[in-house]
Formats: C-alpha cells, sequence, structure tokens
C-alpha cells in the first residue's frame, strides 16, 4: 500500500464571515496524481497555502510527508515543489542561473539542469535573462525549478496555463516521470482533458465543498445517465443510438455484415459531470 503524503481532515478555512473551505477531506499518496477541480473562487489556491504553510486553516487538520501543516519549515521544503501564479524568479538571473542558485541549495547536480532545460524546450535560451522572457518560458522555467529537487510532494496550480500544446506535452511527460518515481503531485486546473489524462483520482469543489471525489473514468460512469452509441457505417452514415435492446440488436447486426466502421460510448466528460452536480459551468 502507498504511502499517505498528503493528509487532510475536516479542513476549513473563514476570511471574516465567509467559508473559503468547508469541511473538507481528503488525502494524496506517493506515485498518485491528485487533482482539485473547480472554478474560480471555488478554494483551490486557498487549499495550496494551507498545505504548504503560507496560510493557517480555522479549524481541522492537514499534514504533508507526516508533518502538521503549522509545523512546516525549510527542512520540509527541501522535500515539496509548489507552483503558483506568484511564484517568482531572478528576473536578473539568465535562465540557467536561476536553475544553479535553487540546485546550490537543494545538493542537486548541475547535469540535471541542462536535462530539464531540454525537456521544457529552454536549452536555447539559458542565456537569457529572466526578465526578457515570455510569459509561457517564465512558466516553463518555474515549473523545472519545482521539478529540480525530484519532490516527494510537487503543489501545481494551474501548471500549463498558457503554454502551447507541445510543451504542454513535454511537461505531461514529466509528471508522469515524477510520479512513477514516488512524488505525490497536488494538481489544480482548469483544463479537464488535463485532468483526465494525468490524474489518478479528482475532487470537484464547489463554494469550499468537495462534491464529489473519485477516478476521473469512475465519475463519467456514474453520471453516465442517458447511455448512447456513437455509430460511424460504411457507408458514411453516422448515428447515434439510445441504450436499447433494439439497438443493441441492430449493432450486432452491423458488425455480423461487416457495416460498422466505429463505435464510442457517449459517457460525459468531467466538465459535464461537474455542470450536473453543481448546476454551474467550470469557468
Amino acid at each position: 500500500m502507498h504511502k499517505k503524503l498528503i493528509q487532510v481532515e475536516h479542513l476549513s478555512k473563514k476570511f471574516k464571515d465567509e467559508s473559503a473551505l468547508k469541511n473538507i477531506n481528503f488525502s494524496v499518496h506517493e506515485g498518485e496524481i491528485f487533482g482539485f477541480l473547480g472554478p474560480s473562487g471555488s478554494g483551490k489556491t486557498t487549499t495550496i497555502k494551507i498545505l504548504t504553510g503560507q496560510l493557517a486553516q480555522t479549524s481541522g487538520q492537514a499534514f504533508v510527508l507526516g508533518n502538521p501543516v503549522e509545523q512546516i519549515d525549510e527542512s520540509i521544503y527541501e522535500q515539496i515543489g509548489i507552483v503558483t501564479d506568484n511564484s517568482g524568479l531572478y528576473e536578473r538571473l539568465t535562465v540557467y542561473n536561476n536553475l544553479t542558485a535553487f540546485a546550490k541549495l537543494l545538493n542537486v547536480e548541475k547535469e540535471r539542469i541542462d536535462i530539464l532545460l531540454q525537456r521544457v524546450g529552454l536549452a536555447e535560451h539559458k542565456n537569457k535573462l529572466a526578465k526578457n522572457l515570455s510569459k509561457g518560458m517564465k512558466q516553463r522555467l518555474i515549473l523545472s525549478r519545482a521539478m529540480l529537487h525530484q519532490p516527494k510532494v510537487l503543489f501545481l496550480d494551474e501548471p500549463t496555463s498558457g503554454l502551447d500544446p507541445v510543451t504542454t506535452e513535454a511537461i505531461h511527460a514529466l509528471l508522469e516521470e515524477l510520479k512513477e518515481n514516488g512524488t505525490a503531485i497536488f494538481l489544480t486546473t482548469h483544463n479537464m482533458d488535463e485532468a483526465t489524462k494525468l490524474c489518478d483520482h479528482v475532487a470537484l469543489l464547489n463554494d469550499g465543498l468537495i462534491v464529489e471525489h473519485d477516478s476521473p473514468k469512475a465519475l463519467t460512469l456514474k453520471y453516465n445517465l442517458d447511455k448512447r452509441y456513437q455509430i460511424l457505417l460504411r457507408n458514411e452514415r453516422e448515428l447515434i443510438l439510445h441504450h436499447s435492446t433494439e439497438a443493441i440488436e441492430q449493432i450486432h447486426h452491423w458488425l455480423l455484415n461487416d457495416e460498422l466502421l466505429t463505435i464510442h460510448s457517449c459517457e460525459p466528460n468531467l466538465e459535464k459531470v461537474f455542470l450536473e452536480v453543481t448546476g454551474r459551468e467550470l469557468v
């Protein structure tokens, strides 16, 4: 059984009279990518700030690497990585020197810097000053810094926002590698395709409450209330059939006669599941 590297129990956070988090519970194990999904203002960033010791909870408990979040110190930061919208860079240092500064602090071999820069598409920009990078390049550099020391826990707040598809794929591959090596990854994203592709489990957050929590596949099957099949026949005819005895017999007939080119089930995606559960869109 994989160890729990993040444990959250009855966590709540109030700002004056407004509740940002309401009695939430979840855990993240080593070698797991956990998606924390919800619209802006639902409590995602607040949760990351509590779990990384930047903000105190109002009630409940949270543990990272077995340590209460109230006791997070420098020794813990050596084992975690963080990417949020306020993650900064040394603007007057080059791309390469931004990473060497952290490599010294974290006792990381310099060879890993070149490997990471290659993987995120920044190798040819290694001597460019950080202040001269585009927004997407800065995001890639911040991600590289957070992954430099192969942390045991990685917090990612919208990590691929604003990145092109090729770079996003490269980042996904890196995250999969970290997962394979046992890193627990806590991911917030608006991109439901990204969550479906990467996450082992997701929690859907709405107004500070976790309204659903399971694997992406389990959730899409749970809310597949109107079962349908999308059909493409050899004569290029396209149909959508509702699940019934007649539909099954018709599909069987097409299969026997080699008339059926493709068949797809029409279960909802995570975005539609969120809309079904909360009555609101994930924006």
